[in-house]
């Protein structure tokens, strides 16, 4: 039996919310080896954990507003038709 692929609009959700989680990562294993590069440990991590929350958020809420006017304007063209 051979699986269809997913749509490419769930595709695209889906490869943004993978880099939501590298934005979240990232930052943080960037900390971790600069701290042990340059033995400041642990301030450049903790810097990376909040540098990459606030990126995961900021882009989550990016990717959400506009799942939410794409599903907006589904609903308004349904209306017109």
């Amino acid at each position: 039996m051979a699986a269809t692929p997913p749509p490419s609009r769930s595709m695209a959700y889906l490869i943004a919310l993978g880099q939501v989680g590298l934005e979240m990562v990232v930052p943080i294993a960037l900390g971790v080896i600069v701290d042990r590069w340059w033995g400041t440990t642990p301030w450049l991590m903790i810097a990376g954990v909040v540098a990459g929350l606030l990126l995961g958020f900021v882009h989550m809420i990016a990717l959400l507003r506009r799942l939410d006017e794409a599903e907006r304007s589904a609903k308004h063209s349904k209306k017109q038709a």
